[in-house]
């Protein structure tokens, strides 16, 4: 299994200088079942069958001198599928510099990201005639995308993907990852977790997963503030559930379990009162029986 176990941080005051993230599309081989075991039918695989070679997102140091994982992105079960967790508040400018590490495909990739401001020209997209070298950076090229954290932003959790002319295979292979943004004054979680739903490799996975014992263990402790970042990938609609918890929807309403769509998210949070181990999953139970289902440990 993956346990994940290190608090969150991020500054209260919002600083005037820009965040900045150094971020590369990598070529990798993955595989989603990397124990080879659905433990709940018993049903094993061949690593041989169900290992394939994709292009992810990845963090690195500043210049992309050295390729990184945080302990933030570590315990948000974060930085390849999903990408790295990107972070800022209200008020901030943020830069993330791309670079085209695909010296596999040889395609052109791109960032492009939800839930905020920023000029055409860090769109992202790929628009014949009319979009900039950031819609489609070639092998080996690079292009700063800045976008700016505001007011509608916040207290929200937002996808980034690959819009380039690659996009849907892109996708469907798991180059997408999260943005999340807080209030101008708001307190951070104490834990933060990305789940995202999205098929890959025949499976559907969580955080490109799949079955209990590959997918993220997320870890939390009573009294903590858990924050869940939810998003789906994909053509599907999932349901995400965590047992033994509810939280509250903007209108009041008691819930556990929320709908989320093709490049849609969401965040919620709740303080942690609930010990021992729980399942989270999608349920659409054709979706949680073939991968989407991790573990959420409580510890007093």
């Amino acid at each position: 299994m993956l346990p994940v176990l290190a608090a969150l941080s991020l500054p209260a005051a919002v600083h005037a200088e820009a965040r900045h993230y150094w971020v590369g599309a990598v070529a990798t081989r993955w595989n989603p079942v990397l124990n080879g075991l659905d433990p709940i039918h018993g049903t094993r695989y061949d690593a041989a069958q169900t290992t394939f070679p994709t292009l992810t997102y990845r963090r690195f140091t500043r210049g992309w001198k050295r390729e990184i994982l945080t302990g933030y992105d570590r315990a948000a079960g974060a930085g390849s599928i999903p990408g790295p967790l990107l972070r800022a508040r209200v008020g901030q400018k943020v830069k993330v510099h791309f670079k085209n590490f695909d010296d596999v495909t040889g395609n052109e990739h791109s960032m492009h990201f939800h839930g905020v401001r920023y000029r055409p020209s860090s769109d992202g997209a790929l628009i014949p005639g009319f979009s900039g070298p950031g819609g489609s950076v070639p092998p080996g090229k690079s292009f700063t995308y800045v976008l700016d954290a505001t007011k509608p932003s916040a207290k929200g959790v937002w996808p980034y993907h690959d819009h380039s002319r690659s996009m849907e295979e892109s996708i469907a292979g798991g180059m997408y990852g999260a943005l999340s943004i807080l209030g101008r004054h708001e307190r951070a979680p104490d834990r933060e977790f990305v789940v995202a739903f999205a098929p890959l490799g025949g499976f559907e996975t969580i955080n490109g997963r799949a079955f209990v014992g590959n997918t993220p263990v997320f870890e939390a402790r009573l009294g903590e503030r858990v924050q869940w970042d939810v998003m789906a990938m994909g053509s599907a609609h999932h349901t995400f559930h965590v047992h033994g918890h509810r939280w509250r929807d903007p209108d009041g309403t008691s819930v556990d379990t929320k709908t989320v769509g093709p490049a849609e998210s969401f965040r919620i949070r709740w303080r942690e009162d609930a010990p021992g181990t729980w399942l989270y999953h999608c349920h659409v139970e054709e979706h949680m029986m073939r991968g989407m289902i991790g573990l959420f440990r409580v510890k007093r």
